[in-house]
C-alpha cells in the first residue's frame, strides 16, 4: 500500500464538510450483523430436539452390536418375505388375467368388457354386495383383511 492510498485529499471548498470515507464492510459479516439468530423459544426447542435423538442414538448404541446386527436381519427379512409376497401376488395376477382375456376371446368377449366386469366385481366386494366364498376359494379372514383396508381399496377402483 503506497502513501497516496492513504491520504485523503479534500477539495479546497470552505462550505464543503469533511466526511471521512466509510469502511467497507464485507457482505458476509453485514449479514452476520443483520441477521439476530434465533429467539430464545426456537433455540430451547432444538436443543430438545437434538436431545431426544441423542438419547434415541445413545440408547442404539448401548445395546450389543449383536442385537443391533440381529434386529437388523430380522427387518432384512421381513422385507425379502413382503417383496416375494408381492412378486407371487403380481405373477398371480397377470396369470388370472390372461386366463380371464383367453377365455373372455373365446366366448367372443372383448377385453374393455372384461376389464368393466372385473371391476363392477371389485366394487360389489368392497360395498359389501359380494359375499360369496367362491366355492371356499376365499376364506373368511381374507374377507376381513379386505374390509379393514376397504377405504384404501376403494381409491384403486375407481
Amino acid at each position: 500500500m503506497t502513501l497516496k492510498d492513504q491520504l485523503l485529499v479534500v477539495p479546497a471548498n470552505a462550505e464543503a464538510a469533511f466526511i471521512p470515507p466509510q469502511p467497507e464492510v464485507p457482505a458476509k459479516a453485514r449479514a452476520k450483523a443483520e441477521d439476530t439468530g434465533p429467539t430464545l423459544e426456537e433455540a430451547l426447542a432444538r436443543n430438545e430436539a437434538l436431545t431426544e435423538k441423542i438419547e434415541a442414538l445413545d440408547a442404539v448404541l448401548a445395546k450389543p452390536l449383536s442385537e443391533i446386527l440381529a434386529d437388523r436381519e430380522k427387518a432384512e427379512e421381513a422385507a425379502l418375505a413382503w417383496d416375494r409376497f408381492g412378486a407371487m401376488w403380481m405373477l398371480s395376477q397377470r396369470a388370472m388375467r390372461r386366463v380371464a382375456l383367453d377365455l373372455a376371446a373365446q366366448l367372443g368377449v372383448s377385453e374393455e368388457e372384461v376389464v368393466a366386469r372385473a371391476m363392477a366385481n371389485a366394487n360389489a366386494v368392497l360395498n359389501g354386495a359380494d359375499e360369496v366364498d367362491l366355492g371356499g376359494t376365499i376364506a373368511p379372514a381374507q374377507m376381513q383383511h379386505i374390509a379393514r383396508h376397504r377405504n384404501f381399496l376403494r381409491k384403486q377402483f375407481k
